[in-house]
């Protein structure tokens, strides 16, 4: 649940690149909809996988980034690159 479904992960993942504006991750993401985006940062923000930053200004901006519990997922992510890199060639 908490990593579960197809965006989370790489939600997390580019997250732990840099924190990102809800419109940078909707280009990065360009398949998402705005339904189902919005839905993945409540629930991971929820789950406290990811903060939520509100900046007081004209436009509002908002900025998510990951939680220590966020970040602790990325080497278990990178894991799963390492091993799709590796045994990609099973599996053509």
């Amino acid at each position: 649940h908490i990593i579960g479904g197809k965006w989370k992960i790489p939600i997390i993942w580019s997250l732990g690149v840099k924190p990102m504006r809800y419109g940078e991750l909707k280009r990065t993401f360009p398949k998402i909809t705005h339904k189902m985006l919005t839905q993945q940062l409540r629930d991971m923000e929820k789950d406290e996988m990811i903060n939520r930053k509100v900046y007081s200004q004209v436009p509002p901006k908002v900025e998510y980034s990951l939680t220590l519990l966020g970040k602790s997922v990325l080497p278990v992510i990178e894991m799963f690159i390492e091993w799709g890199k590796e045994y990609r060639k099973v599996f053509e």
